[in-house]
């Protein structure tokens, strides 16, 4: 049996913070998500979780993403985390259009 859980607004949103400083710390250094996957030792599906801000990933693999890109984890000051989520998909916007994640069509025709 699944169990459901359910996370506070600050928990989700410290999630979808961290999710974003790494995928744009991986794109600065124009990783691909396979070559951060292998670092990590994770799958590409896992750290498109992390990147997404998936609460379900283990934490350890959140932050050993964050370690590997020189992501530093606690700082004694920082604005409100809504404000850095929305700082950092911006900055994600801003980026190159040939390094953004490409939408993939579906297949469904049998």
């Amino acid at each position: 049996m699944k169990i459901t859980r359910t996370y506070s607004r600050l928990a989700k949103e410290a999630g979808a913070l961290l999710g974003k400083e790494i995928q744009l710390a991986r794109k600065e250094k124009a990783w691909s998500e396979q070559t951060l996957a292998e670092r990590i030792g994770i799958s590409r599906t896992t750290l498109q979780k992390i990147e997404s801000g998936d609460m379900t990933v283990a934490i350890g693999l959140t932050l050993e993403a964050a370690v590997i890109l020189g992501i530093p984890l606690f700082a004694t000051e920082s604005p409100s985390l809504s404000q850095s989520i929305q700082t950092a998909s911006g900055k994600l916007t801003l980026m190159p259009k040939r390094i953004r994640t490409k939408t993939k069509k579906v297949k469904d025709d049998f």
